[in-house]
């Protein structure tokens, strides 16, 4: 059965370049974003796995780890890991799941063979602290994925579990936000004060509060 978000996200212990790797004992309690890859030494995953390491620090700073998958061996993660700090300057710092027999692929349904029945297609997966799967993306193998994308939905993930609020279509971090519809109008005021627009009775608007 697919995974869907709500799940639990599952357990599997695979090597990776960083060595064994047992996914919920090096999770921890940390957000993570789990992503996978076709091939190694293809054009478009150089690319994103470039741009995944520069953006390192900034998915640390929300308390939440990077982990690559890509069905190829360790050694030639390890080699690879050479081009992508040619072509971006930034050489992975997370590790990459060496999927060799296809495990977490099959566990965490990347493989769709209408596409390719070897290849994983390029899912991403959000899952939070309590390891339950909150966000998933697939792209197709031609498409490189937009990582702005996923730091902006993780900030809009931490802060609606933080906040009653939801987001509006295109939101970034710091603009208004949305009253959650359940929210009665006495409990929005002590919590942000008068909205800042009424577009609808349920579509209040209402400043940011901080993102920790």
């Amino acid at each position: 059965m697919a995974l869907r978000i709500g799940d639990t996200a599952p357990d599997f212990e695979q090597l990776s370049t960083h060595g064994l790797l047992r996914f919920h004992a090096w999770k921890g309690s940390s957000w993570t974003v789990l992503f996978s890859h076709p091939h190694d030494f293809t054009p478009v995953c150089t690319t994103e796995l470039g741009e995944a390491a520069r953006l390192t620090p900034n998915f640390a700073a929300r308390g939440a780890k990077l982990l690559a998958l890509s069905v190829d061996t360790p050694e030639r993660h390890a080699a690879w890991a050479e081009d992508i700090a040619a072509v971006s300057g930034h050489r992975p710092s997370f590790p990459i799941i060496a999927d060799h027999d296809r495990e977490v692929a099959h566990l965490y349904d990347m493989i769709h063979p209408n596409a390719a029945t070897t290849q994983t297609v390029r899912a991403t997966f959000i899952i939070d602290p309590r390891n339950v799967v909150r966000l998933i993306q697939s792209y197709p193998n031609a498409i490189g994925r937009n990582f702005a994308e996923i730091l902006r939905a993780l900030d809009a993930l931490r802060l609606t579990d933080a906040e009653p609020v939801v987001t509006p279509v295109n939101w970034r971090n710091g603009e208004p936000v949305i009253a959650a519809p359940h929210l009665a109008d006495a409990e929005l005021l002590r919590r942000f004060g008068a909205p800042l627009a009424t577009d609808l009775p349920y579509l209040r608007r209402v400043a940011q509060p901080a993102l920790a």
